[in-house]
């Protein structure tokens, strides 16, 4: 298993006791590592610095101990925002109706980007309505996927912020 996955499997006991699910965990840099962890509200409500800074401190305690990335880092935590990546195959039913991009490893008829709108998931393909036709996607071939910013998603994003 790679660093991130070690990372995640280490921390997400402890943001569901706390009352979130773990989006994504990426390291990124080269000469100066960051760890990003990208967390939810298990109730569904928006994120608050205070969420993040919680997180942070609950997770920045485990990590010491715990060591995984040996040398310095910066954490950082953050919420997955309104036009948030497409990680675990509940986001893809969850955001189905919505438009998305999304990059494969591999070349599937000919091309690695889409663009069109998510009809959802099945049998670990991801179904995209793409220039009037039904695509089918690999989960497994999915290298990063993105909700698009559109009114239509904002609009939904209110919505569910007042509930």
């Amino acid at each position: 298993m790679d660093l991130p996955g070690r990372i995640g499997q280490m921390i997400e006991p402890v943001l569901v006791d706390l009352g979130y699910d773990l989006v994504r965990v990426q390291v990124s840099g080269k000469k100066h590592l960051t760890l990003q962890v990208m967390a939810e509200r298990r109730d569904g409500a928006g994120m608050t610095v205070d969420d993040c800074a919680g997180i942070s401190r609950a997770i920045s305690a485990m990590l010491d101990v715990e060591n995984p990335i040996e040398e310095a880092y910066d954490l950082e935590v953050s919420s997955p925002g309104i036009d948030r990546p497409l990680v675990r195959e509940r986001d893809y039913e969850r955001y189905a109706g919505f438009d998305v991009r999304i990059e494969t490893t591999h070349t599937i008829d000919g091309r690695r980007r889409f663009k069109g709108k998510l009809l959802g998931i099945g049998d670990g393909t991801v179904n995209l309505k793409l220039d009037g036709e039904t695509v089918t996607l690999p989960l497994s071939d999915i290298q990063k996927a993105k909700l698009i910013l559109t009114d239509e998603l904002l609009k939904a994003a209110q919505t569910q912020a007042r509930n």
